[in-house]
Order: C-alpha cells, then sequence, then structure tokens
C-alpha cells in the first residue's frame, strides 16, 4: 500500500477510526507511530496526508489486531485514468487477478464484452458482485496512490454494443484493437484518451475485428506470440502509456 484509502462514507469531519488491513500495515509495515504522518485519500476524490492520533492494540483469538485513527487533510488531485479498455473477459480466476493492475496502471472504464470466445460461465461469476470486484480494484489504487475507481460494465452482446453505443460513450477516444495480425505501424504516439479493446483468451473472430474497424479501431501488435489475455492486457497498456507519455 502506498497510500491508504478510505470511503467518504469512513471520513468524519476530517478524521479516519479503522480497524483490519489498513491499520496493519500501518503499523507492521511501514512502522508507525503516533504522530507520524502516512499518505492518504478518498476513494473519487482527493489525496493528502493523515496523522497518526490513536494506536489502539487489540488481543483476539484469531491474534493482534489494531484500531487507529488519523486525521486527514486531503487537498491535492490523484492522477486521472487516461484509458478504457473494452475486454472480452479471460477465466474469473485470472480475471481477478488481472482487476488489481487494471486500476493500478490508470483504466478508468472497463467494458466486459460477451465476443464469440467469452466462456458462457463467466457470466455467473461471483467477482461481476460489486462488493467482490471493488476490494480488488481498490487495491490496485493503493498501491499506484491514486484514488478514481475504475467503473465496471457488462455488455454481454459485444455486437450490439459496437454499433449501438461504443460512439455516443466514447465519441472522441483514440481507438486500438490489441490484435497480432495484420497490424499497421502507427508513426505518431496515440493522442487523447485511449479506448482498447482486447480479445478473449482465443482471439477476436475474422468478423469481430472487422467490426471494430469499421468504428474507427487501429490494430496493434505485441509480436508474433500469441499471449494470454492478462499478460498481453498489461503488456500493451504499458506500451501505449509510455508512448503517450513521450508523446506529450
Amino acid at each position: 500500500m502506498n497510500r491508504i484509502l478510505f470511503e467518504k462514507s469512513e471520513i468524519t469531519d476530517g478524521v479516519a477510526e479503522f480497524s483490519g488491513e489498513r491499520a496493519a500495515h500501518i503499523v507492521e509495515v511501514l512502522n508507525s507511530e503516533v504522530g507520524d504522518t502516512v499518505k492518504t485519500g478518498e476513494l473519487d476524490g482527493k489525496i493528502g496526508t493523515g496523522v497518526v492520533k490513536k494506536i489502539e492494540s487489540v488481543e483476539s483469538k484469531d491474534g493482534k489486531s489494531y484500531v487507529i485513527r488519523l486525521e486527514l487533510s486531503h487537498t491535492g488531485e490523484s492522477l486521472q485514468p487516461w484509458a478504457d479498455l473494452i475486454l472480452a473477459p479471460p477465466r474469473p480466476r485470472v480475471f481477478k487477478r488481472l482487476l488489481p493492475q487494471l486500476a493500478a496502471m490508470g483504466v478508468g472504464d472497463i467494458v466486459l464484452v460477451g465476443a464469440k470466445k467469452v466462456e458462457k460461465a463467466f457470466w455467473g461469476a461471483t467477482v461481476l458482485k460489486e462488493e467482490n470486484y471493488r476490494p480488488l480494484l481498490v487495491d490496485g489504487l493503493m498501491q499506484s496512490g491514486t484514488t478514481i475507481v475504475p467503473r465496471l460494465e457488462l455488455r454481454r452482446n459485444f455486437v450490439r454494443f459496437i454499433r449501438e453505443e461504443l460512439d455516443s460513450l466514447y465519441p472522441d477516444s483514440t481507438r486500438i484493437v490489441a490484435h497480432p495480425y495484420d497490424a499497421e505501424p502507427i508513426g505518431e504516439p496515440p493522442q487523447g484518451r485511449l479506448l482498447i479493446a482486447i480479445g478473449p483468451e482465443g482471439g477476436w473472430t475474422g468478423e469481430e475485428v472487422e467490426l471494430l474497424k469499421s468504428k474507427g479501431f487501429r490494430c496493434r501488435s505485441l509480436g508474433g506470440r500469441i499471449l494470454r489475455t492478462d499478460t498481453a492486457t498489461i503488456a500493451l497498456l504499458a506500451k501505449l502509456n509510455n508512448e503517450t507519455a513521450e508523446g506529450k
């Protein structure tokens, strides 16, 4: 955790009192004491610092835990998302591993689409419940030190989403599709907020790629090797983020 984050509901008159993993991290990893300052922030809000006002050690049958009170001052602006993602989701186990990384890397919207090769059983996965996926996203934000929680949307009908919703939701986006074949070189670094489409483990079908191209998506490749969805997603985000930063 590089920044301790709080829900708005956890903060009362500029003070947060809490226990659990965040409290243990402050005591056992940061070695903080009363009077020390730690980096903090409010989810979907500002960043700043918190001064430790109380550390209470609590013994239980499960071992030692802590209750901490922080006096917060949040006046700084968090880094904002720089890309949105259209993702044909992998298996739930892989998806859970991927979510914190997407939040940490600055993804704004995550639109899960029902591409042809997506396993139908995925749509019943428990990770799609907000109470299950939100903590994973928050974990990634605390790693990166940012506060803006990615928005997760489900669109099981991929074709309908691309044809009927895409342009109204992302009218000004620079559009890129991850596809290892027929990739065209893009000379200049991409500008503006990106919209990146990444296919399922088995890849996009030819028809899906053509539909994306018809909507202005340009193909990008990471080379001749076929990668797993989580590997390809992180690799492409890292590459594009670096190109975008260099182009500024």
